[in-house]
């Protein structure tokens, strides 16, 4: 089976990471995007350098418009889909949860929840037999964020129920779900919280005493996305130094 896979989020940071590392597994990949046309092109442009195939669809995740659009694209330009990595996500400044303003809390929410269930349930209605979904969960998840971002490691945490859930809904069908919960990663995340250092800084108190790199999860999503993780669903991969 060809695949043909959807990256969200993929202009930067682990989603950039995960369409580069698809396209030379050989899979043509749709890179979405949602402001940055520039770095998405770019991302195009490498593979296609490269000798793959690839297309950027700009899309908002929290619309569900966008979302049947992104797909449809992506099926036109490149052939039926057959994964979705659900990696386009979003966190507010660092703080303490008491000072959390409502309007951050719901556009996490709307991006990191609403748009990948979105996303999510576009892949549940299209994929084949045979087809796969990667959400981008965080180590977060299970460490609750204390005195940083607290709404955004719910968010993740919540992704982790979706992606046990529809794995148990899917399987009977051939689709599999996994996860993919990655730790402190050198990624642009860390400044859009307010702490551009915080990768480097927190890193070096992981186990394996740095922060990790996209490429490294980008690994992670590919093996979940291959046929050696054939047997494999409803698991969520940590991918956080130890952390």
């Amino acid at each position: 089976m060809d695949q043909i896979t959807i990256v969200t989020g993929g202009s930067r940071g682990i989603g950039a990471a995960t369409a580069l590392r698809l396209a030379g597994d050989g899979h043509r990949v749709a890179v979405g995007y949602q402001h940055n046309a520039d770095a998405a092109t770019a991302v195009v442009t490498s593979i296609e350098a490269a000798g793959g195939t690839a297309v950027a669809v700009q899309v908002d995740t929290t619309a569900e418009d966008d979302v049947v659009r992104l797909f449809a694209t992506a099926a036109g330009a490149l052939g039926p889909v057959t994964g979705l990595v659900n990696n386009a996500g979003t966190t507010s400044r660092i703080g303490a949860f008491a000072d959390l303003d409502a309007a951050d809390l719901r556009r996490v929410v709307d991006v990191n929840i609403v748009g990948a269930f979105l996303c999510a349930r576009e892949a549940a209605r299209v994929l084949p037999r045979g087809g796969a979904v990667v959400n981008v969960s965080s180590g977060a998840a299970t460490l609750g964020s204390p005195g940083e971002y607290i709404h955004y490691a719910a968010t993740k945490a919540a992704l982790d129920t979706l992606t046990i859930g529809l794995s148990k809904e899917l399987g009977p069908a051939g689709i599999r779900v996994n996860g993919v919960a990655p730790g402190i990663i050198r990624t642009d995340i860390h400044a859009v919280s307010g702490d551009p250092d915080r990768a480097d800084r927190i890193g070096t108190a992981t186990p394996l005493g740095r922060p990790g790199n996209p490429s490294e999860v980008a690994e992670a999503i590919a093996w979940l996305l291959s046929s050696a993780a054939s047997y494999v669903t409803g698991t969520t991969l940590r991918v956080a130094g130890g952390r």
